[in-house]
């Protein structure tokens, strides 16, 4: 009786809870709270949470191994269908989709079906700030190697600046595989977080009279030179030249950018290939976000995040997002010190890839000092040139890096 009390009890895995454990589990927890109740990016964090659970409960086999484990001397990886067998269903998913750089592109190819590049092209000196705001990703590159971090491990973490999930994930994944899982936490966390770190990173840097300049009467004051004259044309083309010169220029950032732009293009060709966008954007780009999630947050065993290098990601993470936001403010101010027709600085601040999230938070603000002044267009020519940045970024990274 005895013995049969004791292989019912090792069948079970009380036995095999630890403490790093239980405080993975809680950290799962908060998560899903945190997308559940609080609606904090909750089509990744639900994802992430639940993937973090799976793999942190005992003897369950839901953890991505070491990569060591499945990866010879010389380079080489054992086969899926071992890994599968050897490493389980989670194992064989992440080296499948993640370990090949495969998700974030499509992701990207989704988020590109459902841009509108108009506002950008319309107001093109103001997506030059959607690059300015770039400069806490390269800020705190150079902070993270004098702090210790590794080369690589810097360049990842610093990619958070650019307010990027995907972007982040895909950097990481190139460059330092072994804190996908911080990085992915930190990177979506600090998106969720827009809403409070633009008005207070604003707060700080800026005066009241530049909260109250008013775009519109300024565009009125000094109308545009020029217009465009064939938006349509304009749209479809943009997408198909811009993807050649990035090509070209940055050869690395093209998974990315290509696909970006590859379901922008499709989305704006319109009716016949509306079924193409709806895809990319839809059931694709759904499909992708849950493996992505699960996946990454399958990453997360108590052995990788319990480290205080974890801590340095978070840290890190939230200077480079403040930076960033900072940046785009204090590039905005100078070109004011130039120009007779302002810009209000907030427009800088929108320079991240959390579109379009960063542009109505920036326009919430704005309204608050001044009811008619709606900045939101203007704040989305920069916003979306940042999801540009970022990943061309990146992609500067890892050709240097990689």
């Amino acid at each position: 009786m005895n013995d049969i009390l004791t292989k019912l009890v090792e069948m079970t895995a009380f036995t095999s809870f630890t403490w790093g454990t239980v405080l993975m589990l809680l950290i799962s927890f908060l998560l899903l709270y945190l997308g559940i109740k609080k609606q904090y990016e909750p089509l990744l964090l639900v994802p992430i949470g639940f993937g973090v659970m799976l793999a942190n409960l005992p003897m369950a086999g839901l953890g991505i191994v070491d990569n060591s484990l499945v990866q010879a001397a010389d380079g080489s990886y054992m086969n899926l269908m071992d890994i599968a067998n050897n490493f389980g269903i989670m194992n064989f998913l992440y080296y499948t989709l993640i370990k090949t750089g495969l998700l974030p592109p499509i992701i990207f190819m989704g988020v590109g079906a459902l841009t509108d590049f108009g506002p950008m092209l319309r107001n093109l000196r103001l997506s030059l700030f959607g690059g300015a705001a770039q400069i806490g990703i390269f800020t705190v590159l150079i902070f993270a190697v004098l702090v210790g971090f590794e080369l690589n491990e810097a360049a990842s973490l610093a990619i958070i600046g650019g307010a990027d999930g995907p972007t982040a994930i895909y950097t990481t994944i190139k460059l330092a595989p072994h804190l996908l899982g911080p990085i992915a936490i930190s990177a979506y966390s600090y998106m969720a977080l827009v809403p409070v770190i633009i008005p207070l990173v604003a707060k700080w840097t800026m005066t009241k009279n530049e909260f109250r300049i008013h775009m519109k009467k300024m565009d009125k004051e000094f109308p545009p030179k020029h217009e465009i004259k064939h938006l349509k044309t304009t749209k479809i083309i943009f997408p198909i030249v811009l993807g050649v010169v990035v090509a070209i220029f940055v050869p690395s950032a093209a998974p990315l950018v290509g696909m970006l732009l590859f379901g922008n293009l499709v989305k704006e060709i319109g009716a016949n290939t509306s079924r193409l966008a709806d895809a990319a954007s839809g059931p694709i780009m759904n499909t992708a976000t849950i493996f992505l999630g699960l996946t990454v947050g399958a990453t997360m065993t108590a052995e990788v995040f319990l480290r205080a290098q974890t801590l340095g990601i978070i840290i890190g993470g939230f200077l480079a997002f403040a930076i960033s936001v900072a940046g785009g403010i204090f590039v905005v101010k100078i070109y004011n010190m130039f120009a007779k027709k302002k810009i209000n600085p907030l427009v800088g601040a929108t320079g991240l890839s959390a579109v379009p999230m960063a542009s109505r938070v920036a326009n919430e603000v704005a309204l608050k000092y001044d009811k008619t002044n709606h900045i939101l267009q203007y704040c989305m020519a920069s916003n979306v040139s940042g999801v540009i940045g970022s990943a061309v970024a990146a992609g500067v990274l890892i050709s240097f890096l990689g």
